[in-house]
């Protein structure tokens, strides 16, 4: 079972919108240190970028897909689509994240790193907004209609 701000759009979205905001930041540091050429400095960054995405989003991500994925699709089989969509997104965010365990691992710490950071913030900002806008919308209408036309939402 989920907790209960998986369920809320409000609080949902804030945990969303804080781990994002906090990847943004770690990778501003990072692409300060890369042009400053502190490469010691930017190999920690690294580390704690690393860290922040697997504790925060993909922790996050796994409880998602846990709990309320399972009991969304129960509830509303006609999103099972929109579900697999969604994992997919976490799968891509966990391999781009392994990338970069796997530079930081060989002490290549580049502007390769940003790149990925780039890509990981990209896809997590159109993960929250589908997530948000099409998952755990209110819009009993919007069900009902989805509902009777039998289409899965994607």
């Amino acid at each position: 079972m989920s907790g209960p701000s998986l369920r809320k759009q409000d609080a949902h979205t804030s945990i969303h919108e804080s781990a994002l905001n906090e990847a943004k930041e770690l990778r501003a540091l990072l692409n300060k240190c890369l042009k400053e050429e502190q490469i010691e400095k930017a190999l920690k960054v690294t580390e704690v970028t690393i860290e922040h995405w697997e504790s925060r989003t993909l922790q996050h991500a796994e409880s998602e897909e846990e709990g309320l994925y399972k009991e969304m699709a129960e509830e509303k089989p006609y999103l099972r689509q929109l579900i697999t969509q969604l994992t997919r997104d976490h799968d891509l965010m966990r391999r781009i994240v392994e990338q970069m365990r796997n530079l930081l691992i060989q002490d290549e710490i580049d502007y390769r790193m940003i790149s990925l950071l780039d890509s990981l913030i990209i896809v997590d900002s159109i993960h929250n907004e589908d997530e948000m806008n099409k998952l755990l919308t209110k819009n009993e209408s919007y069900d009902k209609k989805v509902m009777e036309k039998g289409e899965d939402i994607a």
